[in-house]
């Protein structure tokens, strides 16, 4: 009975032992699950694309689909099997969101992921207390106000009289004094147009 019992249990024990080893190499062979969507910019979220930006956008497991591209001056870039989108005014997300619906008509639900490699387009600068600091893509014509406007507004602690306007002009560094009461008067003064390059200083 002693031996019976025995050599039951060493079955059993043989009969885990492969089964274990067989769960856990089917967990090796199993197929990976490909990415979630990525959208990323060097240049921040919010950061909307132009002209001369560089780009990367890539499809999981397609190589074809995988490329380093520079958007047109027209705003658009070309990619094989969907021709040409439209990345002008959008941020990493939307074009990643606009390239993996068009691909929807010759691949099952590709995993699209874009990145913002260079930013050439056009751009100035706001820094100091302002709510959004940073730098911002110059698309259209822009003044002064609406680049504040666009920042967030002053903070607590800014000094509306003593705003610069700093802008490089011929080699040199020009600074221009802008008080924020004057802008907003009827005449206008300091809301001046703002240059490829500008800086926004707000003390």
């Amino acid at each position: 009975m002693v031996h019976a019992r025995w050599a039951v249990a060493c079955l059993l024990s043989v009969v885990l032992f492969v089964g274990g080893v067989g769960i856990a190499g089917a967990a090796d062979n199993a197929v990976k699950a490909p990415p979630p969507p990525q959208a990323v910019s060097q240049a921040g979220p919010e950061y909307r694309m132009g002209p001369e930006d560089v780009i990367k956008v890539s499809v999981w497991e397609n190589k074809d689909l995988t490329l380093d591209l520079v958007v047109r001056p027209d705003g658009k870039i070309s990619m094989p099997l969907i021709q040409d989108v439209v990345a002008e005014g959008r941020t990493a997300v939307e074009l990643a969101t606009t390239i993996h619906d068009r691909l929807l008509t010759f691949i099952k639900e590709p995993q699209v992921s874009v990145i913002v490699l260079q930013v050439n387009a056009p751009k100035y600068f706001v820094i100091g207390n302002v709510a959004k600091p940073g730098t911002y893509s110059l698309r259209s014509e822009t003044s002064v106000l609406q680049a504040l406007a666009l920042a967030g507004g002053f903070t607590q602690f800014a000094s509306t009289r003593n705003i610069k306007l700093i802008r490089n002009s011929g080699g040199k560094q020009d600074s221009r004094r802008i008080n924020y009461n004057d802008m907003i008067d009827e005449a206008g003064e300091g809301n001046y147009i703002l240059k490829s390059g500008d800086t926004i200083v707000v003390p």
